[in-house]
């Protein structure tokens, strides 16, 4: 059963694991954010139970433990995608590992395509909601409560008081930043030009391949989540995406990037204090 397995994964990570309860989820090209963690153990993918394997570049494919400030942080650093075969159960597998650990707190991120054609590469676009285009959802099959819910509300998904947390500290640290309506698709062929047309014309903002999944799981959870964009491309006539450009916008953004996710980490707690 899916559950025995999680439990499996999590009394192997039990003696490592670090009392955090914010969880970070890390894109393609966007794994320097490891550098800001200090008292650090990683943990490869490859030896915890039923994790299943990152192949994909740019995803590291390890989970690390330490501290950022006086907070304790557990980071993916690597995400597992539909189009590399998994099912979506096997997906969330990590992300629900971490909530069975006791996260409470979980902060997305990913690479992707900017629709909208006031983005240019290098922008940061916080998720306020999302169209789904993947054909599966990580909640289908056998129904068993220890989940939570069998029918999940997404209506508030992506919290206005996190997304209001990460605005403030991007204008303290002078970097612009978007909200916009992210689309998820299968991939991992990218979107056609009649695609990317209809997709503007339905209020995308942005296009990727993954973070939905882990959303959906994770509010199923009672996980508050904070999702954030990197836009790596943004989708014009006659432009060509490919992943070698994406890691090279992510590398050339990577700064700004995880110096806003560093004070979002580091003021979290002015959220908690403000719901007690």
């Amino acid at each position: 059963m899916l559950i025995e397995k999680i439990e499996a994964a999590a009394s192997y990570l039990e003696p490592f694991w670090n009392s955090s309860e914010i969880g970070v989820v890390l894109g393609s090209g966007l794994s320097s954010f490891t550098k800001e963690i200090s008292s650090a153990k990683s943990i490869p993918y490859s030896v915890i139970p039923h994790f299943p394997r990152s192949t994909v570049e740019g995803h590291a494919g390890s989970l690390l433990l330490g501290e950022i400030g006086k907070f304790k942080i557990a980071v993916l650093s690597g995400r597992f995608h539909y189009y590399e075969g998994y099912s979506l159960q096997e997906v969330v597998f990590p992300v629900r590992t971490l909530i069975k650990l006791g996260i409470k707190t979980l902060i997305l991120t990913n690479a992707a395509g900017g629709l909208n054609l006031k983005f240019k590469p290098g922008d940061i676009m916080l998720i306020r909601d999302h169209i789904n285009f993947i054909p599966d959802n990580p909640l289908r099959g056998d129904y068993d409560s220890r989940f939570g819910k069998r029918f999940v509300s997404l209506v508030e998904a992506y919290p206005k008081r996190l997304r209001d947390l990460a605005k403030k500290h991007s204008r303290k640290l002078k970097n612009p930043i978007h909200e916009g309506v992210y689309l998820a698709l299968p991939g991992p062929s990218y979107e056609t030009p009649a695609e990317v047309k209809m997709f503007r014309l339905f209020g995308a903002d942005a296009a990727g391949m993954s973070t939905v999944p882990e959303v959906t799981a994770a509010v199923q959870l009672g996980v508050s989540v904070l999702a954030i964009s990197l836009i790596t491309n943004v989708h014009t006539r006659g432009s060509s995406p490919d992943h070698s450009e994406v890691l090279e916008t992510a590398k050339k953004s990577e700064k700004k990037f995880c110096k806003l996710l560093r004070e979002i980490v580091l003021n979290l707690d002015s959220i908690k204090n403000a719901d007690t």
